[in-house]
């Protein structure tokens, strides 16, 4: 197959997976366990995507989790994204420091 063709049918599925709610669903869901599914169905995979990224992204593993606990702490408390990933930054650089990596 050519590469044209392997384009195209990736166009065509991506148009479909948006397309087919549009169409399909055309009321509003009233049902109230549905439509609480589909309101987390965006963070979960948003996590889903993350959390593996996150345990990889460092020389160790104990760095990557000392990151994301702090990160965790540090965006509970209200923090913005730069200063929660500047603290998670700083959390692996002290992490891997002392473990001599």
């Amino acid at each position: 197959m050519s590469l044209v063709l392997y384009i195209a049918v990736m166009a065509g599925v991506t148009y479909l997976i948006r397309m087919l709610p549009l169409t399909l669903f055309q009321k509003k869901i009233r049902n109230r366990w549905l439509r609480s599914f589909l309101y987390y169905v965006p963070y979960a995979c948003l996590a889903a995507m993350t959390f593996p990224a996150i345990l990889t992204a460092t020389e160790s593993p104990v760095s990557a989790l000392a990151a994301l606990a702090v990160a965790a702490v540090v965006g509970f408390a209200g923090k913005g994204l730069v200063t929660v990933a500047a603290c998670a930054c700083v959390t692996v650089f002290v992490v891997e420091r002392l473990l001599g990596l």
